[in-house]
């Protein structure tokens, strides 16, 4: 048998659903995920190689194991070969990230989500086949540049040359309908939604007319979108 400690609940792989996630590796980065989506009501199996990191988490998560997760052996006991979700959240050991991704490739999980540390990092991930890489330091840092180049309330990158932003309308947009302004003809973007002063969201139609103190969400290529805050 593996070497695994298991704490909470009483068997993984009640908790292997559709729905829930397993999440291996309980840093910073591993920890907030796998808390916050405990808080929007998913059922969660955290792995880490460190006792003290797992206990902490003991009656947060839905189960915690401390374990060696390059192991198949101790992998395929914690039944996290039978999620459809899988993170691997591993910031300190490159190697056992790659292992470990490895492993979760060949247990072909459906939907498997890896870190990335470094660009090297990320590189690899790609050449393993990972589709889903998260670089939260970088993608963070180029998300507050923009934010703090282009005036912008949020960005969010959405490809590489695709981005959404939430900002405050220029002047040159204000007091007539959207429709007349045509703005995704002049400046190569859409507003895709509005919020007023004293609403909530909705989308923004032809017949949307914006004021000063509202808020939108544009849509469009990253330095078109960026820009379109500085417009006067």
């Amino acid at each position: 048998m593996a070497n695994f400690k298991l704490f909470g609940g009483t068997d993984p792989g009640d908790v292997a659903g559709p729905d829930s996630v397993a999440v291996i590796g309980l840093g910073r980065f591993g920890r907030a995920l796998a808390l916050e989506l405990m808080a929007h009501g998913t059922e969660v199996l955290g792995v880490d190689r460190d006792e003290s990191v797992v206990q902490s988490l003991n009656g947060r998560l839905t189960h915690v194991a401390a374990a060696d997760v390059t192991s198949e052996e101790a992998m395929r006991q914690l039944a996290v070969d039978e999620f459809d979700h899988v993170v691997v959240a591993i910031a300190s050991n490159l190697e056992a990230s790659i292992l470990t991704t490895s492993l979760m490739l060949q247990f072909k999980i459906p939907e498997l989500w890896a870190k990335a540390v470094s660009e090297p990092h990320r590189a690899i991930l790609e050449q393993l086949g990972v589709r889903h890489i998260v670089f939260p330091e970088q993608d963070m840092g180029r998300r507050v540049a923009h934010m703090v180049r282009g005036s912008l309330q949020d960005y969010i990158l959405i490809d590489e040359d695709y981005a959404l932003a939430k900002t405050t309308p220029h002047q040159g947009i204000l007091g007539r309908e959207l429709g007349v302004l045509d703005v995704r003809r002049r400046h190569g973007v859409t507003i895709t939604a509005v919020k007023h002063a004293q609403g909530g969201w909705e989308p923004a139609t032809a017949q949307t007319v914006l004021a000063a103190d509202d808020i939108i969400l544009v849509s469009g290529p990253a330095k078109k979108t960026e820009g379109f805050r500085r417009i006067r």
